[in-house]
């Protein structure tokens, strides 16, 4: 079974998010993409972030009725800083027979070598960047000094997506100003920021 490892705070999840998703099942391609909803980031420490109980339930609104995604609570129930190799290493152990591949944007593929233990992150998943239009392609070389010595080698895979100019931030900001985020998100996760007034 080939499994996409999807992690990112998702305050709120978009459609920028689902697309992403989408376009790595179709090209990879996937058996199965699971969003892992961050609970206690450590790049988010200081920031106010929604309660991971609504990020959860926004999450799977959004998702509902497609087979091919599903979400994660492994990071949430955790108490510990949730760091990447952690919730990689829990896949793998979970799920032994997988081949797993950890999805990011390009932009946070160039940052993996400043992440905690990024050559365990590669000897246990392929990283899979993925591309907006205008983006440099990967450099594999780059990854190189990260790969295990005794072990496969893993090249790092890259994903073409359409440009989609949506960011959480940005629907947060929209939410707080009084203004429209229907398009950005699933009708069910408007309806559920409204209901439960967050990011006012």
């Amino acid at each position: 079974m080939r499994i996409g490892i999807y992690g990112g705070t998702f305050d709120p999840i978009h459609f920028g998010h689902l697309l992403l998703a989408e376009s790595c099942r179709e090209q990879i391609p996937l058996d199965k993409v699971f969003f892992v909803p961050a609970g206690n980031p450590p790049h988010k420490r200081g920031t106010a972030v929604t309660p991971a109980v609504d990020r959860l339930a926004m999450l799977e609104l959004a998702i509902f009725g497609e087979d091919a995604f599903a979400s994660c609570r492994y990071e949430i129930d955790r108490e510990e800083v949730s760091y990447t190799v952690d919730t990689v290493r829990w896949f793998r152990e979970s799920r032994p027979e997988a081949e797993l591949f950890l999805m990011m944007g390009a932009d946070m593929w160039y940052d993996l070598p400043h992440w905690r233990d990024p050559r365990e992150i590669c000897r246990l998943a392929t990283p899979v960047a993925v591309c907006r239009p205008g983006i440099p392609a990967p450099n594999p070389d780059r990854l190189l000094p990260l790969l295990p010595e005794n072990g496969p080698i893993r090249n790092v895979l890259r994903v073409e997506m359409p440009a989609i100019g949506i960011s959480s931030s940005e629907i947060r900001a929209r939410v707080a100003a009084g203004k429209s985020i229907r398009f950005r998100v699933p009708r069910a996760v408007e309806a559920y920021i409204a209901t439960h007034r967050l990011y006012r």
